[in-house]
């Protein structure tokens, strides 16, 4: 967050407006936040990755409640609401979104994995095992120590190959 007067909050966006609503609010000044994740989908008869948002529909959105300016949000191109219980906007807790900002990249992406997750591999020889992700290495190769035989097995795989536990 940029000042320690700001906290986050919730902004419901309009079908398909994520863009847009996240360009106009930074033309505003205002903190965005909207963590994506791959989405592969069959679409004519192949399969398409795209990058999609975690929580369709919403956006993170960073400002100071005392200001006056904050009711401004609700007419932005893009945003249906600003999330209110009664007439003050809901405040997201700050850990939440934190905490979601260190699982992504620089991007807003979501990493898939981080080291200490509990998983479950999908695929391959190692399939329905559950182990510990203990690295991750470029290229989306994850080394993931299993309990195999009264000892712990260290195997490589990728990414999509796993899901959690």
């Amino acid at each position: 967050m940029s000042a320690p007067d700001t906290a986050w909050f919730l902004a419901q966006i309009k079908p398909n407006s994520d863009r847009i609503a996240e360009r106009n609010l930074a033309r505003q000044g205002l903190a965005t936040f909207l963590p994506r994740t791959e989405e592969t989908r069959r679409a004519h008869g192949r399969f398409v990755t795209r990058q999609a948002p975690l929580f369709p529909g919403y956006v993170f959105v960073a400002f100071d409640p005392a200001a006056a300016g904050w009711r401004a949000v609700n007419a932005t191109r893009g945003v249906s609401r600003l999330i209110s219980f009664g007439d003050r906007p809901a405040i997201v807790p700050d850990d939440l979104v934190t905490a979601l900002m260190q699982r992504c990249d620089e991007a807003g992406r979501l990493r898939p994995v981080a080291p200490g997750d509990r998983v479950a591999l999908t695929r391959g020889p190692f399939a329905a095992f559950v182990g510990t992700v203990e690295s991750l290495e470029p290229e989306r190769r994850v080394w993931v120590l299993l309990d195999l035989l009264g000892g712990r097995t260290r195997v490589a795989t990728d990414a999509a190959a796993l899901r959690p536990a």
